[in-house]
């Protein structure tokens, strides 16, 4: 019988419930699939504390009656909103030349595991260990040595969003919960492990929230977040052309921001109230502004990195906010003075960057109950 795991993703915008098991080709076979609108956070606090426990239980009832399995466990994305990184070393000394050995791994993480209790240590990962003969690697375990020490990524979550999470899905009868940093999800499995050994810059625009993240071997070198995102677009159109909200997401879907529109153009945009016309350069003008906004935050999140990255690296953009905007990239490259390129997760059907959150985040869940029960051993991909 195939053994199913059970991931919780939190977007700005929606809940999703996924239900599945690793399928062929290290794809990912979904048994069960939910999805809620909620109000979402906002500099990190809930935006209606009261609905949450509503769009939670709706998400996992809607995979449940799908999948027809009892949950045990749920691993949960942590937005970025709610995380911190701290990067640091420590060391370990083995006494005597032997293999190193996954205790040895987990004593070395605990070592440097020192935080106060307004947080929450969920996720330690390497971005190098080092030996005693200076060799770097991202996996020491079985290699023969006197010394270990480790420059280990520790990802911390805030107690309000950890301790709110815990309670809801314990009122469910679910005791069993990890969490998972969602830019460290996105991160594994959107670069393959030599594009990470090289660093990487991931840039998810959501609906509410922007997360600035730089990525090395396993872990996060930096992770900055701000709150602006595709729903900001959305607001400066419903603000000037006088539509409601709905009607102006359907007026940012229709443009093209790398046409110069000439004078006249429209858009057409079928609205509640009928067929409306408005001004394309308007319209792009409105839309351009944002994401230059929104850019330029990012590129000061980049200055403020104490980490150097290599200059030829590209920024790679991901989740729903913009990447869907034709000629987004462009704008985001020239504020930036960097390539672009939009990533998506590698599954056929769910290659959308909207779905990288929440497919990294099942992908990283089932890898850690293969590895359990591979090993017997719970992987410190967990701050456990």
């Amino acid at each position: 019988m195939a053994q199913y795991t059970t991931a919780l993703d939190f977007g700005s915008e929606k809940i999703t419930a996924i239900i599945g098991t690793r399928g062929t080709n290290g794809t990912i076979n979904v048994k069960g699939l939910g999805v809620k609108n909620y109000d979402g956070f906002l500099n990190g606090e809930w935006l209606n504390p009261d609905g949450l426990a509503e769009a939670i239980e709706g998400a996992l009832l809607e995979a449940t009656s799908v999948a027809d399995v009892a949950i045990k466990r749920v691993y949960v994305s942590v937005p970025s909103e709610f995380c911190d990184v701290v990067c640091k070393e420590v060391g370990l000394s083995l006494n005597r030349k032997r293999k190193v050995t996954a205790n040895d791994i987990f004593t070395l993480m605990n070592n440097g595991d020192e935080f106060d209790d307004s947080v929450e240590v969920i996720n330690i990962q390497p971005v190098y260990y080092t030996l005693d003969n200076d060799l770097r690697l991202v996996q020491p375990e079985g290699q023969i040595t006197t010394k270990i020490s480790g420059f280990l990524s520790y990802i911390t979550a805030k107690n309000s969003f950890t301790a709110t999470v815990r309670a809801i899905l314990n009122s469910l009868g679910i005791s069993s919960v990890e969490f998972v940093a969602s830019p460290l999800a996105e991160s594994l499995i959107l670069f393959d492990e030599a594009k990470r050994d090289g660093t990487a810059i991931l840039v998810d625009v959501g609906y509410l929230t922007t997360s600035v993240g730089i990525v090395k071997g396993d872990g996060l070198l930096m992770l900055k977040t701000f709150s602006l995102g595709g729903g900001f677009i959305t607001g400066d159109l419903a603000e000037q052309f006088s539509v409601s909200f709905a009607d102006a997401e359907k007026l940012k879907r229709k443009a093209i921001l790398t046409l110069d529109p000439q004078q006249g153009e429209e858009y057409e945009v079928d609205c509640k109230s009928g067929l409306v016309r408005f001004n394309a350069r308007d319209v792009n003008d409105v839309i351009t502004a944002r994401i230059t906004h929104i850019a330029t935050m990012v590129k000061k999140c980049l200055t403020l990195s104490n980490y150097k990255y290599p200059a030829h690296i590209p920024v790679s953009l991901t989740g729903g906010g913009v990447s869907y905007i034709r000629g987004a990239k462009d704008i985001f490259s020239s504020v930036l003075e960097r390539d672009i390129e939009i990533v998506a997760p590698p599954f056929p059907g769910v290659n959308k960057p909207n779905l990288s959150s929440a497919w990294g985040l099942i992908d990283m869940a089932i890898k850690n109950d293969e590895q359990t029960a591979k090993k017997g051993f719970f992987a410190r991909i967990f701050g456990k």
